[in-house]
C-alpha cells in the first residue's frame, strides 16, 4: 500500500476507534484530543516504511515517510534500511531467500510497531514536555506528507517542517495537562503501525507478522492475501475503492464524534 493510503487509514482507524469509545465504553475526548490522536496514528501508519531508503545526495527517491524532512530522514530511512537487512541476514532460516534490501523486514513486524508504542510513552513519561514535542513533530510532519501529499510535494520539506514544529508546540499546549496524554500518544503511534502491517497484508508481497516465530524452516515468512484476493499496491482498487472507503469512514467516525457537542452547544435535543 502506498503512503497516503496507509496515513489515511492511520486516521480513519483512530476516529473510528474515538467514536467506539465514546459510544460502548463512555469515553469521551475533547475535540482537540481526537484530532491529535487522529493526526498521531496517521503518521504512526508511515513510521514502518522508513526502511525505504532512496538517494541520499540527490534528496531523491524513498518512501513518502523518508521524505518528509528532505535529506535528513532519507539519511534515517537508510540507517534503518541497513539495519534491517543485517538483522534480516543475521536471523533468516535456510528456506529464507537472500536478500539485498531491508524492506518489509524488521519495522515491518509486530514487535516493532510494540517498541514504538511503548518507547513512545516511556520516552514522554522520562523527558516529559520536549519529549512530547518531538514525538508529535515527527509524527505530524509524517502525517502531512502521508494525508496531503501533493500539497507537501509543492511545499516542500522545510515547510512541511516548519508546519510540523508549530502545529507540535501548539498541540502540546492544548493536551490535558494531566500526563500530557502520553498514554494516548505511544497508543496512537502503536495502532499506526499495526495498522500499517494490516494494509501491507492485503497486497501481494505481505509482511513478515509472525516474526521471530519460525516456521517450516523460515523465520522471515511474508504473510499476505492469496493472490486471486490480493491487491497491487498503487493500483486503482488501493488509490480509489479504498482510499474513497478510508476517507468515508473518516467523515462519518468525526461527524459522529463532533455531533453531540454541537447539539449540545446549540441546546438541541433528539
Amino acid at each position: 500500500m502506498m503512503g497516503p493510503q496507509h496515513a489515511l487509514s492511520g486516521a480513519a482507524t483512530w476516529l473510528a476507534g474515538s467514536w467506539v469509545a465514546a459510544q460502548f465504553f463512555d469515553y469521551p475526548q475533547s475535540a482537540t484530543t481526537i484530532a491529535v490522536g487522529a493526526a498521531v496514528c496517521a503518521g504512526g501508519a508511515l513510521l514502518p516504511d522508513l526502511d525505504m531508503s532512496g538517494k541520499v545526495t540527490k534528496g531523491q527517491g524513498g518512501s513518502t515517510v523518508s521524505r518528509s524532512f528532505g535529506v535528513a530522514s532519507l539519511f534515517v530511512a537508510e540507517v534503518i534500511e541497513k539495519i534491517s537487512v543485517g538483522v534480516y541476514t543475521a536471523t533468516k532460516l535456510s528456506k529464507d531467500p537472500d536478500r539485498h534490501n531491508g524492506h518489509r523486514t524488521l519495522t515491518h513486524t509486530l514487535p516493532f510497531a510494540a517498541l514504538m508504542g511503548f518507547g513512545s510513552i516511556w520516552l514522554c513519561t522520562r523527558y516529559g514536555r520536549w519529549a512530547v514535542i518531538g514525538i508529535l513533530f515527527f509524527m505530524f510532519g509524517f502525517a502531512l506528507r502521508g494525508l496531503f501529499d501533493k500539497w507537501a510535494d509543492r511545499a516542500g520539506w522545510v515547510i512541511v517542517t516548519i508546519t510540523s514544529g508549530a502545529a507540535a508546540y501548539f498541540a502540546f499546549n492544548f493536551l490535558p495537562s494531566e500526563n500530557r496524554g502520553y498514554p494516548m500518544i505511544g497508543l496512537a503511534v502503536g495502532v499506526g503501525c499495526i495498522v500499517h502491517l494490516m494494509g501491507d497484508i492485503v497486497t501481494r508481497a505481505g509482511v513478515p507478522i509472525l516474526w521471530p516465530i519460525p516456521t517450516g524452516r523460515r523465520m522471515w515468512r511474508m504473510i499476505g492475501l492469496p493472490d486471486t484476493f490480493a491487491i497491487e499496491a498503487g493500483s486503482k482498487v488501493e488509490t480509489t475503492v479504498l482510499r474513497t472507503v478510508f476517507t468515508i469512514i473518516s467523515l462519518v467516525a468525526g461527524a459522529g464524534l463532533l455531533a453531540p457537542a454541537l447539539l449540545k452547544r446549540f441546546d438541541i435535543e433528539l
